[in-house]
């Protein structure tokens, strides 16, 4: 018995100090996370932040796509906003009036042109037309500001617009269009599963039970706070003390400090640890490695969470197209593309389907002879509807589809930029704007990189996935949460148990005493 003692005492104490100053940032970063729309409007110098995370060549995400205005103009979005420029790509404005401020209320998914010229903006906070008398953006308020809009198309005079969920349509009519949302019916053999992923994601930060659930988290985050705290102090605490004593110092009060954290270190944890198991044990499979091994994998919605909905298409819309030649709409989805008429609004799902990465979809644009240009993180491909055969365009080599493995490929697409003369540029996550050799695409221009700062959310989202810390450990940084996490579930454990055997004896002692 006193050797399973040692053996959890160690377990739960050499760990726990190493990790409490890990869990500290994973409990504060991960409340930050759980309510972006609060924090939307703050925003962190980039210079501040490592040199991975400054704006070189256009990479880090900053830029999602263009929309050619004229011969001589076209727009370029992503998270860097909608600025204007010119045929030579040096001159740029911002385009973001009427935008809030803040780096995350100007993340821009789709720019959209009608065919009467009014211009449409797909954001992370809502939908967006351009009021052109008064030179601004101005949202649709008759939706939910926080709905993530992904795709915007028309047809004549039809306004299609998708968010992650539902579909819209109406007439196009700029700032005074009125768009129907309508809930897309279930693809035949619809069996409502859903990836494992999307289940261990809404478990970890508790949207799974909506509001509700995500406050418990955002508890369980400041648990996870106070058990680092009461831990580190009970920790150091005894050795100061014992030198305060030796120098015949005052050391009552840390004395009480001292108890009163270990009382409540192991009032809390015990009661608290079988939430925390969870949370953490869910999180572990977030992150390569261990995603690898759930990447694909799909199940049943758990009974009455926020994700067993009645909508089919709940969370899974991330882009739309309209296929001229074929009369048809064309929608990429978390499950693969898919195809409906224009007035019929049943989706089909191609038989050849093109590979697009987890984190989903980034270029999808028209590549001639019925083909289309399919960008993710696992790359770019020419992806014909009714040919099997794929094509990357980046390797000039037919695709060949492979099982298991990295969840990205080696170039990770984040977007595209199309220019007047129809010169096609594709943007990679690392390397930025990859540029024809004879036709190397302009550097960021000063003013674009001082109003390109990245988001409070998005920096705590970097430090909780351990990528902050990528410039330290290089490649071994992916080793940060899943390590992190199995620990805490060794101590966590191991805590519990040395709790139990500690107190068991007490609790069977003051039975005897009631018996006799």
């Amino acid at each position: 018995m006193k050797n399973y003692r040692k053996l959890f005492r160690k377990l739960h104490r050499w760990p726990g100090v190493v990790l409490s100053f890990m869990l500290l940032y994973f409990g504060v970063t991960g409340i930050f996370m759980n309510h972006r729309e609060y924090f939307a409007t703050h925003d962190v110098n980039r210079n501040w932040l490592p040199s991975n995370y400054q704006y070189k060549n256009w990479n880090n995400a900053g830029v999602k796509g263009s929309l050619i205005l004229g011969s001589d103009s076209l727009l370029v979005y992503g998270n860097i906003g909608i600025w204007l420029t010119d045929s030579l790509l040096t001159d740029y404005k911002s385009f973001n009036n009427g935008f809030p401020e803040g780096s995350d209320n100007r993340k821009i998914m789709d720019v959209h042109k009608d065919a009467k010229g009014n211009l449409y903006a797909a954001t992370l906070y809502g939908l967006w037309s351009y009021d052109k008398s008064r030179a601004e953006w101005k949202r649709f308020e008759d939706y939910d500001p926080h709905d993530r809009f992904v795709g915007i198309e028309s047809v004549g005079d039809t306004l299609f617009v998708v968010n992650r969920s539902y579909l819209f349509k109406g007439k196009a009519d700029g700032i005074n269009s009125r768009l129907e949302k309508t809930e897309l019916p279930a693809p035949a053999g619809y069996d409502s599963k859903i990836l494992l992923f999307t289940t261990l994601w809404q478990i970890h930060s508790g949207e799974i039970f909506g509001i509700p659930g995500k406050l418990f988290v955002d508890f369980l985050g400041l648990v996870t706070i106070f058990l680092s705290i009461t831990g580190l102090i009970y920790f150091y605490f005894p050795e100061w003390i014992k030198r305060r004593r030796q120098k015949e110092k005052n050391y009552t009060r840390m004395v009480k400090v001292n108890r009163w954290s270990l009382k409540w270190h192991n009032y809390v944890g015990v009661w608290s640890v079988a939430f925390l198991l969870v949370v953490y044990a869910a999180g572990i499979f977030l992150r390569p490695p261990m995603l690898i091994a759930i990447a694909y994998s799909k199940v049943k919605p758990i009974k009455y969470s926020h994700l067993d909905q009645p909508n089919p298409w709940y969370d899974k819309l991330r882009d739309i197209i309209y296929d001229k030649d074929r009369d048809i709409l064309i929608f990429s989805t978390y499950d693969g593309m898919y195809f409906s008429e224009t007035d019929k609004l049943q989706l089909t799902p191609f038989k050849y389907q093109p590979p697009v990465s987890v984190m989903g979809i980034t270029t999808f644009e028209p590549f001639g002879g019925g083909a289309y240009l399919i960008g993710s993180f696992s790359g770019l491909f020419v992806w014909h509807p009714d040919h099997p055969e794929i094509y990357n365009y980046l390797t000039k080599k037919i695709h060949v589809e492979q099982k298991g493995g990295r969840p990205v490929g080696d170039y990770k697409i984040t977007g595209h930029i199309i220019t007047p003369d129809s010169t096609f540029y594709p943007v990679d996550y690392d390397h930025g704007v990859l540029s024809p050799q004879n036709k190397p695409y302009p550097q960021m221009p000063q003013n674009v990189l001082d109003a390109s700062q990245l988001s409070l959310w998005n920096v705590c989202l970097e430090i909780h996935t351990g990528r902050f810390f990528e410039a330290l450990l290089g490649i071994f940084y992916i080793l940060i949460v899943p390590l992190a996490g199995m620990a805490s579930l060794v101590v966590l454990i191991s805590g519990t148990l040395l709790w139990y055997k500690n107190h068991r004896p007490q609790r069977k002692r003051k039975n005897r005493e009631i018996t006799e």
